[in-house]
């Protein structure tokens, strides 16, 4: 199998604080790849990265077979933090605004609102929307650009069980549309459901990675390498 990203020895420091440490990471295409790890491991520096919105201090990224570049983001969509909606505008309006941004033809509104199951909000605000609206509307502008790669933080945060039910469809869909996804979280029931692969990050560094395997009880696996982690770095 391809993989389509690769990061090796990948570090972030803010000032004297190691957010990201020697993180070597491997992501097979047309998969979903867990990050897991407890708050403040360092799961979102990496995702933004990954994504662009911060550079490493020292490492590389390999996408899709060469050296990442800032073209390539033509090619990821990412969904960091809280969704960049215009609370005042439609579903519609704020990935109209998109389109022109990315000079994408208006049929490409219908097909995101269609996977993300929008179509019917008409001249709702989005202001008005529900927690599990605005995070579908938000993965909607991810995927304008169609990316082979879709990066998600805590997609599920703040969500009911139906919002989290819907949304787990959604990113289970994507690998046979052609979509990559990498999603962190900590709540390891969703991971277990959605991902292929799974990678736990604590204290900054990488101290596992591998397919899901359902013989292995996940959280005694997550409980045991975050131990690991706390003990080398105590």
């Amino acid at each position: 199998m391809k993989n389509i990203l690769i990061t090796k020895h990948l570090c972030k420091n803010f000032k004297k604080q190691k957010a990201n440490h020697n993180i070597s990471i491997s992501v097979t295409e047309n998969s979903v790849y867990g990050l897991l790890g407890p708050n403040g491991a360092g799961k979102s520096t990496l995702l933004k990265m990954l994504s662009g919105m911060v550079k490493p201090s020292s490492g590389v990224i390999y996408f899709d077979g060469k050296p990442w570049n800032r073209k390539d983001l033509l090619s990821i969509g990412a969904l960091i933090e809280s969704p960049p909606i215009y609370e005042n505008l439609t579903a519609r309006e704020n990935l109209k605004v998109r389109t022109l941004l990315y000079g994408l033809p208006d049929s490409r509104i219908d097909e995101v609102l269609e996977i993300v199951d929008l179509t019917k909000t008409g001249k709702k605000r989005a202001g008005q929307f529900s927690m599990g609206m605005k995070q579908r509307l938000g993965i909607a502008i991810a995927l304008l650009n169609k990316p082979k790669l879709l990066i998600l933080d805590e997609p599920t945060n703040g969500l009911d069980p139906i919002g989290i039910g819907e949304l787990r469809e959604l990113i289970r869909s994507f690998p046979q549309q052609g979509i990559t996804v990498i999603l962190s979280s900590h709540i390891l029931s969703e991971v277990e459901q959605i991902a292929d692969h799974i990678g736990i990050i604590a204290k900054g560094k990488l101290w596992y990675e591998d397919k899901i395997n359902p013989t292995i009880d996940l959280e005694s696996l997550f409980l045991h390498v975050v131990r690991k982690a706390s003990e080398a770095n105590a």
